[in-house]
C-alpha cells in the first residue's frame, strides 16, 4: 500500500499529468480507498496524495469525475468517523471544499443526497464534514438542470427539494448545533429560513439543557439572515415553558416524592443566564434584532414572563434601549395593575376572563432567579426599582403638603407600582452583595435631595433595609453618617422617619451614635425652627432607646422593638452607667428648649411621657424639669384667681401676637407623667411588700406631693374663676383680624385645655367619689361656657373660621369615659356616675371627643397625647369605643332623645353612628387585617353571633344596621332623619366590603338593598344617592349592572316626562326610590355607572384587538381560542345593546338643563366613540379573516341607527331650546348684568353638542367602510341627520325679531314660538 501511496505522491509532484492519469486508471477503486484510509490514519502526506488524485482525475473525463466522486464519498464518512486527528480531518475537508465546484451536476446531486441520508440516520455526530455541505449546495444551485425522478429540475429547485426533505426528516439531537452552524453558510430564501428556524426551535425540547446556550448562539447568528422575531419568540417561549414545568415540579415534588428532578433549578437558571448574555450581545451588534425584540412587547404585556423580564432588564444596559425598556416595563406594570383592579371590581369581567397574568409577580420572580449569578440583570433591577419609586411615589399635595399617609395600604395602581419598586430593591439588597452600596447610597441621596416632595416610601424602604440587615448596613455606616450632616436642613417628617429607621443601628454602633449626637447638638442651635425640632425629636428618641440600669422591663414599653435590636441589647448592658450619664446629658440639652418657640416645647411635652415609660430611671430628672417649668406659670398665692399666669404664655412681635408656652400641654404632660409614676409605685409596692424606703424615694415623694397639691389647688381655683378673671367674657373680642382678638383666642384655647386636663386628672384620682365628680362637672360647665362663647363669636364673622380646638383628653381616657358613662353597672359607682350621666351636655361632649379622636386617627394614623403613637394600644382603644358606641346606638332608640329637642345639631345617636362609621373606615384603611378582631370585640347582647367566623360576625352587624335603617324607613316621612339614614347607608357600604362576593351573605345583602330601593319612596335626594351608590357597588360585584340601569332609566323617564310634551310616557315604577325629587340625582348616578360599563367594554374591545393582532402570527392557535373569542364578542354586543336601550330612554327624558344634560351628552358621545372602536375592530377582522359579521352586531347597528341617533338629534334641539329660551322673564331682569358664570356654562354646554355630533358622524363614516369590506349594507339603518349648529330655527328667529321691534305684545310672540317648536321637533322623528 505504501508503495502505491509514494507512487501517487511522486507522480503528482512530477510534471507529466498523463503518467499520473495512467497510473491511477490501473489502480482499482478498492485499492484507492485503502490507500487514502491508511495514509489518513497514519497522518502521512494524505493532503498531497488527495491533491495528486484530483490532479490525475480531470473532471472533463467520465472516469476522472467518477474517481473524484469516489474520493468525496469515501472521505466524508472517514472524517465523520472520529478516528482521524482533528487537524487531519480539517485539512481533508479544506481540500475537498476547494475542488467541489469541479464536480459534475449528477455527482453533486449524489453527494448531496449522501449528506442528507447521513444526517437522517444520525451519522453526522461530530459535524466535521458538514462544513463541506454548504459548498456542495452552492455548487448545486449553480447547475442548469439535473435529473430528478423521471424529469428534470434546475439546480436552485433541486437545492430547495433537498433542504425541504432535510428539514422534514428526523434530526439526531447530537447534530442539531452542527446543522444550525452549517446553515449559516447556505444561501436560503425567506420561506426556507422560516421552515428551518421552526425545525430548530422544535428541536429545543429534545436537547440536553447544557446544549441550549450554544444552540441559542448559533440561532442568533443565523437570525442575521432574517426571521429575527421568530427566533426570539421561540427562545423566550422555550424558557417560559421550562420555568412553568420547573415550578410545577417544585409544587408537586413533595407530594410525588420524586427522586430526581427532570430540570434542576440551579442548572436551568445558569443556562437562562448564559442565553440572556448571548441575546444581549447579539442585540448590541445587531440593532435590528434589538428593535424587533422590543417591538414584540409593545402591544401587550400578556406575553411577558420572568425570563423575558430578565432579558429586558439586561437589554436596558445597552444605552440606546435603556429608556425604551423602562418605559415599556412601566407601561406593562401600571397596565397590569389597572387591569387587575378593573377585573376585581367587576363580576362581569371575572366571569368572562378568569385568569390574570401579574407582571409584578414576574418581576419579583426575576429578582429571586437573579441569585444564580445573573449579574447582568441585577443592575437593571436596581434601576427599575428606583424608576418605579420615583415615578409612582406619593406626590406633594397643594402647597407642598403630603396628601397620603404612609401607613395606608397600597390601593391604587400607582401606589402598588411604587410598592413593587420598594420590594424589588429590598429583595435585591438582601440577595446581592455588589449592589448593596449603590441601593443604600441612592436611597439616602433621595432622602436628602427630595425635600419638596414626600419621601415616605423611601423611608419605609430604608427602614426595611435596616431591619432586614443591620450588620450589613454597618459596613456602609459612613454613608449614614454623611446623611446625618444634612439633617438640620431636612423637613421634620423626613428626620423623624430617618431617626426611627436608624434606631436599631445606634445600639450596635458607638460611632454612629456619637456622630448623631454631634449633629443633634449643632441642630439645637440652628437658626431654622425645623432644625431645632429635629434636634428635639432625635434626643427624645435616644432617651427612649438607651436604657438606664434599673428601668422597668421592656415588656412595659409601649413600642415593640424588632428582634434584631433585642439581640443587640445584650451587648449594651455593660454600659448602662454610661447610658445614665449620657441620658442626663441629653436631658440638660433638652432643658434649653424650654426657652424656645411653642412648637419646640410642644414636641418636648409630647415626648417626655414616652421617654418616662421606656426609661423610668429618668423620672426624677424629667419630673423636676416639668415641675420647675410649671412653677413659672403657676400662681402660688392660694387666694389669688386665676391659678395660672397667662401673660407670660404669649409673646408679641411687632403687632403680631404669638403663643410662647403651650401651657395646657405642659400641664397635660405633667399630669400624665405623675399618674403613670403613681401607678408604677403602687404596683411595685404591692410586689415588694413595702420594704425599701430610699432617700431617692423620699425625694420623689416630695415633688409628687407638691405637684398633687398644685393640681388640687388649680382645680379648686379654676372652678372659682369666672371668665372675667381670664379677661375673657361675652363682650371680649375674638376676631382673628386684630391682635386683641388673636390674644383672646389664644387665652381661650389655653384655658379650655387646662380645664380638660384637670377634668381628666380629677376623674382618674377621684376613685368614683361623688364629690370629686361634682367638681369635675363644675370644671366642665366652665369649659362648656367658654367653648359656646367661642363658637358664637366665630360664627358672627363673615368667614366661620372657628374649628373646635383639638381636645387634650388622652385617647385612653376618652375610651374609659364613654365606657363608664354608658356601660358601667357596678352598684357602688352608681351614685357618683349619675352625677356625670345626668349632665346631657357632658355626655355629648364625651362622645364628640371620641369622634374627634377617631377622625384624627383616620387622617394621620396616630392621635395626640400619651400612647397616641402606639398602634397596638390605639387599636385596643378603638375596640373598646366600638363596643360602647354600638351598644349606645342599638339600645337607646333615637326617638327617646329626640323628644322635646328641635335643635339644629345632631343627636347623640347620630354622633355614635358617625363615630362607628369613622372607626370602620379607619380600621379598613389602617388595620385591614384586623377588621374581624374589631367586630368580635363588640360584645353584643345577642349570643347568636358568638362564632369564630369573621364573616358571620360581620354579617350579624350588617343585620343590626339594616334593622336600624328599616325602622327609619318604616316611620312617617316627617319623622325621617335623613342624616342618620345616610350614616347608616355609609356604614353598610363599608361593612359590605368585607363580604366575599361569592358568599350567601353577599347575595342576601344585595337582595335586601334592591328591596329597600324598590319600596322606599322618600323624597330625599342625599339619602337616595347613598342608597343607589350602595346598590351599584354591590351589583357590579354580583353581575353586570346593565339591566338594572335600563330599569332605572325607564323610571327616570316616567318621572320627569318626555322632551316632547305631547307624548304621554307610560307610568313605570320598578324602583320607588326614583321620584320627582330624586330623579335628577338618580340620573347622574346612572350616567356614572354607564361610564363604568363603557370603560369595561372599551377594555374588552382593546383586549380583543391585541388578541387578533397576535393571532395573525400564530394562526394555528387562533382556532383553539375562537370559542372564547366568540363569548367576548357576544358579551360586548349584549352590554352595548342594553346600554343603548337605556340611553334611548334617558335621551327622551325632559332632563333639567345643567350638569345632568351635559353629562348625558358626554356619555352619548363616548358611547358612539366606543361603537366606532367596535366597528374598527370588525373592519380589522374582515380584512384578516374574511369572516361574516355576527347577526348580533348587525342588530346592534340597527338599534343605534334607527332608535338612538334620531333621538339624540331631538335631544340636542331640546337642550339648545332649553338653554336659549328657558326662563325668559328672569332674563329680561338680568339683561344688563354681565352673567359670567352663565356664559362660561354656555360655552361648556355648547362644546358637548358638537362633540356628540362629531362622534355620531365618525361612527357613520366607519360604518360605510365596514359596509364595503363586509359586503353587508349596514347603512340602511342610518337616517341622514339634520341637526347642525348652523341651522336656522325659524320660530326663535321670528320671536327675537318681534321682541326687538316691540311693536307687538310679547305674549303673542311667545305663543307663536310655543306652537311652532314641537312641530319642528316632530318633523325629525
Amino acid at each position: 500500500m505504501r508503495a502505491e501511496m509514494d507512487k501517487i505522491v511522486s507522480l503528482s509532484l512530477g510534471e507529466s499529468t498523463a503518467e499520473l492519469q495512467k497510473y491511477l486508471s490501473s489502480v482499482t477503486n478498492d485499492q484507492l480507498i485503502t490507500v487514502i484510509t491508511n495514509s489518513a490514519l497514519k497522518g502521512k502526506k494524505v493532503g498531497t496524495m488527495i491533491k495528486g488524485i484530483f490532479k490525475g482525475s480531470p473532471p472533463s473525463s467520465t472516469e476522472g469525475s467518477k474517481r473524484r466522486l469516489l474520493v468525496y464519498e469515501h472521505c466524508i464518512p472517514l472524517c465523520e468517523s472520529g478516528e482521524l486527528q482533528t487537524e487531519m480531518a480539517a485539512d481533508i475537508i479544506g481540500l475537498l471544499m476547494l475542488e467541489t465546484h469541479t464536480l459534475s451536476g449528477p455527482s453533486l446531486a449524489q453527494l448531496a443526497s449522501l449528506f442528507v441520508d447521513a444526517i437522517k440516520v444520525g451519522k453526522m455526530g461530530s459535524g466535521k464534514s458538514l462544513e463541506l455541505f454548504p459548498t456542495v449546495l452552492t455548487a448545486l444551485a449553480a447547475c442548469d438542470s439535473l435529473a430528478y425522478g423521471k424529469g428534470e429540475l434546475s439546480g436552485e429547485e433541486y437545492k430547495k427539494q433537498l433542504i425541504n426533505s432535510l428539514c422534514s426528516s428526523r434530526w439526531d439531537p447530537q447534530c442539531v448545533i452542527h446543522l444550525t452552524t452549517m446553515f449559516r453558510d447556505v444561501p436560503l430564501s425567506s420561506e426556507e429560513l422560516q421552515f428551518l428556524v421552526e425545525k430548530v426551535l422544535r428541536m429545543f425540547t429534545k436537547l440536553d439543557l447544557q446544549e441550549i446556550p450554544p444552540l441559542v448562539y448559533q440561532l442568533l447568528l443565523l437570525s442575521a439572515k432574517g426571521c429575527k422575531k421568530q427566533v426570539l419568540d421561540g427562545i423566550i417561549s422555550y424558557f417560559k415553558e421550562q420555568d412553568v414545568r420547573q415550578e410545577e415540579e417544585q409544587k408537586h415534588g413533595e407530594s410525588l416524592d420524586l427522586e430526581v428532578q427532570s430540570i434542576p433549578q440551579d442548572q436551568l437558571r445558569h443556562v437562562e443566564g448564559t442565553a440572556i448574555l448571548h441575546i444581549v450581545f447579539a442585540a448590541r451588534l445587531d440593532h435590528e434584532l434589538g428593535r424587533e425584540f422590543l417591538k414584540s412587547f409593545k402591544t401587550s404585556y400578556v406575553d411577558l414572563c420572568p425570563f423575558s423580564v430578565a432579558l429586558l432588564l439586561s437589554v436596558a444596559r445597552i444605552q440606546r434601549y435603556e429608556d425604551q425598556v423602562f418605559d415599556l416595563l412601566k407601561g406593562a406594570i401600571i397596565k397590569s395593575f389597572k387591569d387587575e383592579q378593573l377585573q376585581q371590581g367587576s363580576k362581569f369581567l371575572q366571569d368572562l376572563l378568569p385568569g390574570h397574568s401579574s407582571v409584578a409577580q414576574m418581576i419579583l420572580d426575576t429578582v429571586k432567579n437573579s441569585v444564580f449569578g445573573w449579574d447582568h440583570v441585577t443592575q437593571g433591577l436596581v434601576q427599575l426599582g428606583f424608576f418605579l419609586m420615583d415615578t409612582f411615589g406619593p406626590k406633594p399635595g397643594p402647597f407642598g403638603k403630603n396628601t397620603e399617609g404612609s401607613a395606608t395600604v397600597a390601593r391604587t395602581p400607582t401606589q402598588q407600582a411604587c410598592k413593587l419598586g420598594g420590594q424589588v430593591l429590598l429583595q435585591g439588597f438582601k440577595m446581592h452583595e455588589p449592589i448593596r452600596g449603590e441601593i443604600l447610597e441612592q436611597v439616602l441621596n433621595r432622602l436628602v435631595t427630595k425635600t419638596a416632595s414626600p419621601v415616605s416610601h423611601y423611608l419605609d424602604l430604608f427602614s426595611d433595609i435596616v431591619v432586614s440587615a443591620p450588620m450589613i448596613l454597618l459596613e456602609s455606616s459612613s454613608k449614614v453618617t454623611e446623611t446625618f450632616d444634612h439633617m438640620s436642613y431636612l423637613p421634620l417628617a423626613t428626620v423623624q422617619g430617618l431617626l426611627k429607621a436608624v434606631q436599631p443601628l445606634l445600639k450596635i454602633s458607638m460611632s454612629l451614635k456619637d456622630a448623631l449626637i454631634l449633629v443633634l447638638r449643632k441642630a439645637m442651635f440652628s437658626s431654622q425652627l425645623d432644625g431645632r425640632k429635629s434636634a428635639v425629636t432625635g434626643f427624645l428618641l435616644l432617651l427612649k432607646n438607651f436604657k438606664v440600669l434599673g428601668s422597668l422591663a421592656s415588656s412595659q414599653c409601649s413600642q415593640a422593638i424588632s428582634s434584631s435590636q433585642i439581640q443587640v441589647d445584650v451587648h449594651s448592658r455593660y454600659n448602662s452607667a454610661a447610658n445614665e450619664a449620657f441620658c442626663l446629658e441629653i436631658l440638660s440639652s433638652l432643658r434649653r428648649c424650654l426657652g424656645q418657640q411653642a412648637d419646640v416645647r410642644l414636641m418636648l411635652y409630647e415626648g417626655f411621657y414616652d421617654v418616662l415609660r421606656r426609661n423610668s430611671q429618668l423620672a426624677s430628672s424629667i419630673m423636676q424639669t416639668l415641675f420647675s417649668q410649671l412653677k413659672r406659670y403657676y400662681e402660688p398665692e392660694q387666694d389669688l384667681l386665676p391659678p395660672v399666669k397667662l401673660e407670660p404664655c404669649i409673646t408679641a412681635h411687632g403687632d403680631q401676637v404669638y403663643l410662647q408656652e403651650p401651657l395646657a400641654h405642659l400641664v397635660s404632660c405633667t399630669v400624665h407623667c405623675l399618674l403613670w409614676l403613681q401607678n408604677m409605685r403602687q404596683s411595685a409596692r404591692r410586689n415588694a411588700g413595702d420594704s425599701d424606703d430610699d432617700d431617692d424615694e423620699e425625694e420623689e415623694e416630695g415633688y409628687q406631693s407638691d405637684l398633687k397639691a398644685i393640681l388640687e389647688s388649680m382645680t379648686r381655683r379654676m372652678i372659682k374663676s369666672e371668665l372675667e378673671d381670664f379677661e375673657l367674657d361675652k363682650s371680649a373680642e375674638f376676631s382673628m383680624g386684630s391682635s386683641v382678638g388673636v390674644k383672646n383666642n389664644i387665652y381661650a384655647v389655653l384655658v379650655m385645655g387646662v380645664y380638660e386636663v384637670l377634668m381628666e386628672y380629677n376623674f382618674v384620682t377621684a376613685n368614683y367619689s361623688k364629690s370629686c365628680f361634682e367638681e369635675l362637672i363644675e370644671l366642665f360647665s366652665r369649659y362648656h361656657k367658654l367653648s359656646e362663647i367661642l363658637k358664637e363669636k366665630s360664627g358672627k364673622g363673615r368667614v366661620p373660621s372657628h374649628k373646635t380646638p383639638r381636645s387634650l383628653l388622652s385617647m385612653g381616657f376618652t375610651s374609659t369615659l364613654v365606657t363608664v358613662l354608658f356601660r358601667d353597672t357596678t352598684q357602688s359607682r352608681e351614685e357618683a356616675l349619675s352625677v356625670l350621666r345626668s349632665n346631657g351636655e357632658f355626655v355629648r361632649y364625651a362622645v364628640s371627643v371620641v369622634v374627634q379622636k377617631i377622625q384624627q386617627l383616620e387622617e394621620t394614623g396616630h392621635t395626640d397625647g400619651p400612647d397616641g403613637q402606639s398602634t397596638d394600644r390605639t387599636f385596643r382603644f378603638l375596640c373598646d369605643m366600638t363596643s360602647v358606641l354600638m351598644w349606645r346606638y342599638t339600645n337607646i332608640p333615637s326617638v327617646v332623645e329626640e323628644a322635646g329637642k328641635k335643635e339644629k345639631r345632631s343627636s347623640l345617636s347620630q354622633l355614635c353612628l358617625e363615630g362607628l362609621l369613622r372607626i370602620f373606615t379607619t380600621c379598613q384603611q389602617r388595620y385591614p387585617d384586623k377588621m374581624a378582631q374589631l367586630l368580635s370585640a363588640m360584645d353584643s347582647a345577642e349570643d347568636d353571633a358568638e362564632q369564630d367566623d369573621g364573616t358571620e360576625m360581620n354579617y350579624f352587624y350588617i343585620r343590626q344596621f339594616q334593622r336600624a335603617l328599616f325602622t327609619q324607613l318604616t316611620g312617617a316621612e316627617e319623622e325621617f332623619n335623613s342624616k342618620e339614614a345616610q350614616l347608616l347607608v355609609s356604614i353598610l357600604t363599608v361593612l359590605s366590603r368585607q363580604l366575599k362576593p361569592s358568599s350567601q351573605q353577599f347575595v342576601q345583602m344585595i337582595t335586601w338593598t334592591v328591596k329597600i330601593c324598590k319600596e322606599t319612596s322618600f323624597e330625599d335626594a342625599a339619602f337616595s344617592k347613598g342608597l343607589l351608590s350602595l346598590l351599584f357597588n354591590l351589583h357590579v360585584l354580583y353581575k353586570s349592572p346593565v339591566s338594572l340601569l335600563l330599569e332605572l332609566c325607564q323610571d327616570i323617564h316616567s318621572q320627569l316626562g318626555d322632551i316632547d310634551q305631547d307624548v304621554e310616557v307610560e307610568k313605570q315604577s320598578h324602583f320607588n326610590i326614583v321620584n320627582m325629587k330624586t330623579a335628577t340625582t338618580a340620573a347622574l348616578l346612572v350616567l356614572s355607572q354607564v361610564d363604568r360599563v363603557l370603560d369595561e367594554v372599551d377594555w374588552l374591545i382593546a383586549r380583543k384587538k391585541s388578541q387578533t393582532a397576535s393571532d395573525k402570527l400564530g394562526s394555528d392557535e387562533a382556532s383553539q381560542t375562537a370559542g372564547q373569542q366568540d363569548a367576548l364578542e357576544k358579551a360586548v354586543t349584549v352590554q352595548l345593546g342594553t346600554l343603548l336601550t337605556a340611553l334611548n330612554e334617558l335621551v327622551q327624558t325632559a332632563l333639567l338643563p345643567g350638569t345632568c344634560t351635559i353629562t348625558l351628552l358626554r356619555e352619548l358621545s363616548r358611547t358612539y366613540t366606543i361603537l366606532t372602536t367596535l366597528v374598527k375592530y370588525y373592519i380589522q377582522v374582515c380584512a384578516s379573516q374574511h369572516g361574516a359579521l355576527p347577526t348580533r352586531f348587525e342588530k346592534l347597528v340597527k338599534l343605534s341607527g334607527s332608535h338612538l341617533t334620531p333621538q339624540c338629534y331631538s335631544f340636542i334641539t331640546y337642550a339648545q331650546s332649553g338653554e336659549f329660551s328657558g326662563g325668559d322673564d328672569k332674563k329680561k331682569k338680568r339683561r344688563n348684568e354681565v352673567n359670567t358664570a352663565g356664559s362660561a356654562k354656555l360655552l361648556r354646554e355648547t362644546k358637548a353638542i358638537p362633540n356628540l355630533i362629531f362622534s355620531i358622524e365618525q361612527y357613520e363614516k366607519y360604518l360605510i367602510t365596514l359596509t364595503k369590506k363586509s359586503k353587508v349594507n349596514l347603512m340602511q339603518y342610518m337616517k341622514l341627520s339634520t341637526s347642525r349648529d348652523f341651522r336656522i330655527n325659524a320660530a326663535t328667529l321670528d320671536a327675537a325679531l318681534q321682541e326687538q321691534d316691540d311693536s307687538q305684545e310679547p305674549t303673542e310672540s311667545q305663543d307663536t314660538e310655543e306652537t311652532q317648536e314641537p312641530k319642528q321637533k316632530k318633523r325629525k322623528h
